[in-house]
């Protein structure tokens, strides 16, 4: 109920913003979506949002934390992966867990546009993978460009997140009508693609075999899930780090960090309750009905050692 609730009951209107592209070594393009508030200068705060899977700039979660943030001063940048929100048609390749370079990219444009202004960057779900993948990859370079990392609920290793989430017909089926119509979309405006055609009852776990894997450069499915999966590379994270974890997430598991040696920097929070993106709490009470965003908001604020 609270993944239901959160990620569909959201009130406010998309924050208006200006358009970036991001171009990518391969040709394709990433757009961003840049709001600014009045008065902003360059060496204010910029706050960067990567969404999950299947979301986009639209999300309701990207929306509701872009508008506090532009209430607070801050800049923020929404990250459209390959193809998603308003980068829809501007990308022949399908994003994927390992987007972690693109991601890298955008960071690396957003900073030389405005070099003395603090970088937050906070991923949600398959974004928090993604995040957390890029950190560990660019371990001590990572600082020369963000100043924090914050991520919520990140499927950090893909394949048991993937059986998990194969468990739950709900959440896979909701999931592969909007990845069937994402590749049908891809295929038709791309005339190089060849037709495919996705199977209406193909799985989820299927789907990663038959489509994904292959598409990413990968001939096995596990290789293609390891590669992906930030788990093996957090130790490295150089940068303050924040992750959020619910023991009742009903798609991704909480307790694949609990064996790993971690370095100071990094905290992992997991809360009793709060679903996948969820956290509500009580109007009038700390932390309000969104208890998500209070939380996020203090971590995008705090100074840590």
């Amino acid at each position: 109920m609270q993944t239901i609730v959160g990620s569909f009951l959201s009130f406010g209107s998309n924050p208006s913003s200006l358009k970036r592209f991001v171009y990518l070594f391969d040709g394709d393009k990433l757009v961003m979506e840049i709001t600014t508030p009045r008065g902003w200068k360059d060496n204010d705060k910029t706050v960067v949002l990567i969404h999950g899977l299947c979301g986009s700039h639209r999300s309701p979660y990207m929306v509701r934390m872009t508008r506090k943030l532009l209430k607070k001063g801050v800049r923020v940048v929404r990250v459209n992966l390959r193809g998603c929100g308003s980068g829809r048609g501007h990308a022949k390749k399908i994003y994927h867990s390992e987007s972690s370079e693109d991601v890298w990219q955008a960071i690396k444009e957003i900073k030389r546009d405005a070099p003395h202004s603090p970088i937050t960057l906070i991923g949600y779900s398959l974004g928090g993978n993604v995040v957390l993948k890029m950190g560990g990859e660019r371990g001590k370079e990572a600082g020369q460009f963000i100043d924090k990392l914050i991520s919520v609920n990140p499927p950090i290793h893909i394949e048991s997140t993937v059986n998990h989430l194969s468990k739950n017909h709900f959440y896979e089926r909701y999931f592969m009508a909007a990845l069937r119509e994402d590749v049908a979309y891809r295929h038709e405006n791309f005339h190089e693609l060849p037709p495919i055609n996705i199977p209406s009852d193909m799985t989820l776990l299927e789907f990663n075999e038959f489509y994904i894997a292959p598409q990413s450069g990968y001939d096995k499915v596990r290789d293609y899930y390891n590669a992906c999966s930030s788990c093996r590379l957090v130790h490295n994270i150089a940068v303050s780090c924040s992750i959020l974890f619910s023991r009742d997430d009903p798609i991704v598991g909480c307790h694949l960090l609990d064996q790993m040696s971690l370095p100071k920097n990094v905290d992992v929070i997991i809360t009793e309750n709060g679903g996948h993106l969820g956290y509500l709490g009580v109007p009038g009470q700390k932390g309000g009905f969104h208890w998500m965003d209070f939380v996020l908001l203090r971590w995008i604020f705090e100074k840590r050692e």
